[in-house]
């Protein structure tokens, strides 16, 4: 039997990184992966898809560089390429991780782990016929993509019809009409891909808004923006059935055929939580694996980071939370502030959000002051963008003078949101924010001119 301070379940950015940080602490780390490393976030989601927006921009930006002085003839997009280039991609940074784990002495099982049964000092963890012993215990086992229960989706699935977010980054054959089901993060990223290649796009959500729970006026905007880039919406539509690669719709008792060549799932992820052996010592699971703020489950010892635990499903909290965690066991104080986790969409154009939105605040109870301006108030936005609009708006909590929100669209908001998310977190007061000096011209400028407004 092997023995170890730390056995880690699942080899995804909060599996790694907690492994990683263990054994920078000094303890000795086991890591289960039995697929491969860098779990969904590098394998078949933000990466992946990363890679492939970015080469859409590229083309995007070949064809239609007229307005800046630049003329391109015969500008072709050779998926194969993107694909090959996306594969190369993936494939260097999940070497990356591999060579960590072994700088850092992290030993790597690729085999599935199952929790046995809690002992006198620690957990058994069995591994096909080894077992293994470990004072602690973290599962970050990650998520899959959600099947929904709607008639025609298992024969749509089988005959490669209808496919999820995961299947569809290794097709070297556009479709014509693509049809995605689900207007959160996943679905606007995706069709703001196959949009940009030259797919005709439909995006069906139940909802009455895209971007799920993000500010609601940037939402609306960002859903102006990608129409007029060609995607078509249909909000506030049930889907009822699938037929082939069509999708029979329902709104205000109406039905709705939607025509098209292939279905996306994007409706959101689940917590993988079967077949670990939460059971056998008692681990608590609801919607995911209940932990607190130090990540710590209801059976002291084990912890759980990641999209297990469905809170804030992003790569980055699994990051934070692993760290939260792998202090919790070495004794450090520390603990998870879910209100400064910052949220993007890597749609054209970005948006991105921190901290609480109008609605969020209302229902906290929060007085606070809003300022807006468009992204046309920063010298550089106007000088690298044509026809593209933006816009940032912060959210001020009257009590204490600090931010409590923020929200921007448009270039950069990704590269712009951890700034706002630190002087959040930091509780920054406004006065001080407007000592801080912005290099310029920068798309940033655009945080201190809104900042002024309050």
């Amino acid at each position: 039997m092997d023995t170890a301070d730390l056995i880690v379940i699942g080899g995804g950015p909060a599996g790694y990184l907690a492994a990683q940080r263990a054994a920078e602490g000094g303890m000795q780390a086991v890591l289960f992966e039995e697929k491969n490393l860098g779990g969904v976030c590098l394998n078949e989601g933000c990466v992946p898809t990363k890679t492939l927006l970015n080469c859409a921009k590229i083309y995007h930006h070949a064809k239609c560089g007229q307005a800046f002085g630049v003329s391109a003839e015969h500008v072709e997009l050779h998926i194969p390429q993107v694909i090959a280039r996306k594969n190369k991609v993936v494939k260097t940074l999940v070497s990356g991780v591999a060579m960590t784990m072994k700088k850092n002495k992290v030993k790597v099982i690729s085999q599935k782990a199952v929790i046995e049964k809690e002992v006198e000092d620690g957990f058994l963890v069995k591994s096909e016929e080894q077992e293994y012993k470990a004072k602690n215990i973290l599962i970050a086992s990650g998520s899959e993509a959600v099947i929904p229960n709607i008639p025609g989706t298992k024969e749509s699935l089988e005959q490669g019809l209808a496919v999820t977010s995961r299947e569809i980054l290794d097709e070297e054959t556009l479709p014509e009409k693509l049809t995605i089901i689900g207007a959160g993060v996943i679905g606007l990223e995706m069709a703001t891909y196959f949009n940009t290649v030259g797919v005709e796009v439909t995006v069906v959500e139940m909802l009455d808004k895209v971007a799920g729970s993000m500010d609601v006026k940037l939402s609306k905007l960002l859903e102006k923006e990608l129409k007029k880039k060609g995607i078509q919406f249909m909000l506030d539509t049930k889907v009822v059935e699938l037929k082939g690669s069509s999708l029979v719709c329902e709104k205000n008792g109406e039905i709705i055929n939607v025509e098209g060549d292939k279905i996306l799932f994007c409706i959101g992820r689940r917590p993988v939580i079967q077949g670990l052996g939460l059971e056998n010592i008692g681990v608590k699971v609801e919607k995911g694996i209940v932990t607190d703020e130090h990540l710590c489950t209801s059976v002291k010892g084990v912890y759980a980071a990641g999209d297990v635990n469905g809170k804030i499903m992003l790569a980055h909290t699994g990051y934070r939370e692993s760290e939260v965690a792998v202090h919790h066991m070495l004794g450090i104080e520390d603990k998870m502030d879910y209100n400064v986790i910052p949220s993007v969409v890597y749609t054209f154009p970005e948006m991105a959000s921190v901290g609480e939105t109008l609605e969020s605040a209302k229902e906290k109870g929060l007085e606070v002051k809003v300022a807006e301006l468009p992204m046309m108030y920063s010298g550089r936005f106007v000088a690298e963008n044509d026809k593209e609009s933006g816009t940032c708006k912060l959210l001020l909590d009257t009590k204490t003078n600090c931010l409590a929100g923020a929200h921007l669209l448009g270039t950069y908001a990704s590269e712009l949101i951890w700034g706002l998310a630190a002087l959040i977190g930091q509780k920054v007061t406004v006065d001080e924010i407007k000592k801080i000096v912005f290099p310029h011209p920068s798309v940033s400028e655009i945080v201190k001119e809104t900042i002024f407004k309050l």
